[in-house]
């Protein structure tokens, strides 16, 4: 049975206010227990915003705050399961997990109950955090790609967080003797370059040759000089997959069936408008691609966002290419 233990936060590196990775050390005299890349552990903090559910009477639920006699909000512990974004070597190594963490908001706008705790925590004072000494998860290589040549990544926004540990774990491995037959591509996309995860890590273990694997960034929203970089691909990461196997944008798509089932276009139209069209980076081309993604010898793990991995899902269904998800 896990056993619940107090760890705490050495470091804490924002990519940007709502956007962090967070590096935890285990309870004094203990080590995290043992895991694969790719799983997950629960965390907690005591000092969260509770809130409670309520049907609305069109049977969807709405989460309110929870309000003692007094009217104030209460407070006690949530607990939530966080994909690890470290690698094994790593916490073999160093002793620490990393999680790749982005500050949740909810319907009305507020924070989530665990993540608005945790962006408050400051690493001198209020550093503690709650885990439990049981790593889970079947998203691993060994589980879910063991038979496949080609294996690829796509991972929106902390999605990244599992083939982050994944692809640093090989890339350890790699340097003991070279990891024969297999090829590795990660899509990460996330709104700007400075919300893009291990982005530095990624770029170089890419150019030391050691994994056959090719990293593909790619930003949504992206600045003037995010346009004018070669080094970043643009759009969302479900749309630069579209493009290599010259699929519409999934806008487009929406837009044409709107048109098709008679809805109003308008709100289409103004979406289409708005999104970004896919570019790859210039070090990769469409061909190498997809012959990185041949269908009978290839499958997709993706990981982030429920609708673009839907549409990911879709992507691969069309394509006949086997495709994975991370699911809790």
């Amino acid at each position: 049975m896990a056993e619940i233990k107090v760890g705490t936060t050495v470091s804490r590196f924002d990519l940007s206010p709502i956007l962090a990775i967070f590096r935890l050390f285990p309870e004094e005299g203990h080590q995290f227990p043992r895991y694969k890349a790719g799983q997950y552990i629960a965390l907690r903090r005591e000092n969260c915003r509770l809130t409670r559910r309520i049907l609305q009477s069109d049977g969807r639920a709405l989460y309110v705050p929870d309000l003692d006699e007094h009217g104030n909000q209460k407070r006690g512990p949530v607990t939530h399961s966080y994909s690890i974004s470290s690698a094994p070597y790593e916490t073999e190594e160093f002793g620490w997990l990393e999680f790749y963490i982005i500050l949740e908001m909810i319907a009305d706008g507020k924070p989530g109950r665990l993540t608005e705790s945790l962006f408050q925590l400051d690493t001198e004072d209020d550093n503690t955090i709650v885990y439990y000494t049981k790593t889970a998860g079947d998203f691993t290589l060994e589980r879910r790609a063991m038979e496949f040549e080609n294996v690829v990544f796509i991972g929106t926004g902390t999605g990244l967080a599992p083939f982050a540990s994944m692809i640093k774990q090989l890339h350890h491995e790699g340097k003991k003797g070279p990891l024969a037959g297999k090829r590795y591509t990660l899509f990460h996309g996330n709104r700007g370059s400075k919300e893009l995860g291990y982005h530095k890590q990624l770029a170089e273990i890419e150019r030391s040759g050691i994994l056959d694997f090719v990293y593909i960034p790619t930003v949504s929203r992206p600045s003037a000089e995010e346009y004018r970089d070669p080094h970043l691909g643009k759009g969302r990461a479900n749309n630069v997959l579209r493009s290599i196997f010259d699929l519409p944008m999934k806008e487009e798509e929406n837009l044409v069936r709107a048109h098709e089932t008679g809805e109003n276009p308008e709100k289409a139209e103004a979406i289409l408008h708005r999104a970004v069209r896919p570019v790859l980076p210039a070090h990769v081309s469409k061909k190498q691609l997809l012959n990185r993604m041949a269908p009978d010898k290839s499958v997709i793990l993706t990981c982030g966002n429920p609708r673009l991995m839907q549409d990911i899902l879709h992507i691969a269904a069309v394509r006949g290419i086997r495709c994975e998800k991370e699911e809790w």
